[in-house]
């Protein structure tokens, strides 16, 4: 009995500790199921069919300042490459005798306005007194034939002052529009006579592109009228079309002139850009540039299969339109995309990291 007594908790213990290691461990919470990415089908879509050629940018104003008068040039406000704004001062020539002309003209025209008020005053009484009969008929028409004469050099006299004011004026001269100078053709203190050129520039803010268009597409090309620049990954719609109605006898190729929007971003004239002409419509797999991931040289969409796993895939692009991009290689009619390249890529980098172990 008291041996009994004394096993007893040690008996107890062991039971207890056993019971304590046959505990299973909680269970770990299943992890919830990522929401599924949002996605599209890669359908053909119509768009247009384009020509593309070559085309050289050319500023609509561009030209040479020439001088309007003699002189000698006393300072040269602007340089190749400055802005010029329009009607500033670009070149000042020496005033001295066209400011002299001037001065003769104002006093010529002083002049001139006191005779015609006299012969006038002078008609007016005359006339006054040919009606009571006191002076002849004569008298009356020298009075008459002063007066005139009198206008006539006041007329001549106020033409003579708006050329003298003219002449100062051809002594600064100013730019005809905004626009960057592109050559300067004088010095200071050399002497210039009428049509001497002085400076040249043109506007960036209104450009065109030239192209020559084959005679095999000119038709389609004046049918539809449609057509745009391609620069740098952008496309840029042509405001107008203009197709010159003869041929180059060299190269049987007709001109085209295309009108592009207002001040267009890095576009400068001598450019060469990728001219798009719309000759036709076709089936393109077109989609949204906001779903195309680019990472250096690489451009590639991710892709959704059949079981919702997402993958990374290399695409070949074409030409953009629209908010939306041609695909001719890696994807095929179909197949979903997804239209979130960040959550994509978040969810690509869950799954394929592995989970650490407690």
């Amino acid at each position: 009995m008291y041996a009994r007594g004394k096993r007893l908790p040690l008996y107890v213990a062991a039971m207890s500790f056993t019971l304590w290691g046959c505990e299973s461990p909680a269970p770990t919470p299943a992890r919830a199921a990522p929401p599924p990415l949002e996605s599209l089908v890669v359908e053909p879509q119509h768009a247009p069919l384009e020509r593309l050629l070559d085309g050289r940018i050319e500023a609509v104003n561009q030209g040479t300042v020439a001088s309007q008068t003699s002189g000698r040039v006393t300072e040269i406000l602007y340089d190749v490459n400055d802005f010029v704004p329009a009607g500033a001062v670009i070149v000042r020539l020496r005033a001295t005798e066209q400011r002299a002309g001037l001065q003769q003209a104002q006093a010529a025209l002083r002049e001139a306005t006191a005779r015609e008020t006299e012969a006038r005053q002078q008609y007016q009484r005359v006339q006054a007194i040919y009606e009571d009969q006191v002076v002849p008929k004569s008298a009356l028409d020298q009075a008459l034939a002063n007066r005139d004469a009198a206008q006539a050099q006041l007329a001549a006299a106020r033409a003579a002052l708006q050329s003298a004011q003219e002449g100062v004026a051809y002594t600064e001269v100013r730019a005809p529009y905004a626009g960057v100078v592109t050559r300067r053709e004088v010095q200071v203190g050399e002497t210039v006579a009428p049509g001497t050129p002085l400076m040249s520039g043109l506007s960036l803010r209104f450009l065109r592109v030239a192209v020559d268009v084959p005679q095999s597409a000119v038709d389609q090309v004046r049918r539809i009228g449609k057509a745009a620049v391609y620069v740098d990954g952008r496309r840029i719609e042509a405001t107008k079309l203009t197709v010159f109605p003869e041929a180059a006898s060299a190269s049987n190729t007709f001109r085209a002139r295309l009108e592009l929007p207002e001040n267009a971003a890095d576009l400068y004239p001598g450019m060469f850009v990728k001219v798009a002409f719309v000759i036709g419509e076709a089936q393109r797999l077109m989609v949204p540039v906001s779903t195309v991931v680019e990472r250096g040289e690489v451009t590639a969409i991710y892709v959704i299969d059949g079981n919702g796993n997402t993958s990374l895939r290399q695409v070949r692009l074409g030409h953009r339109l629209a908010g939306q991009v041609e695909i001719l290689a890696g994807l095929a009619a179909g197949e979903h995309i997804a239209t979130d390249p960040l959550a994509a890529m978040q969810r690509l980098s869950t799954a394929t990291t592995p989970e650490s172990s407690g």
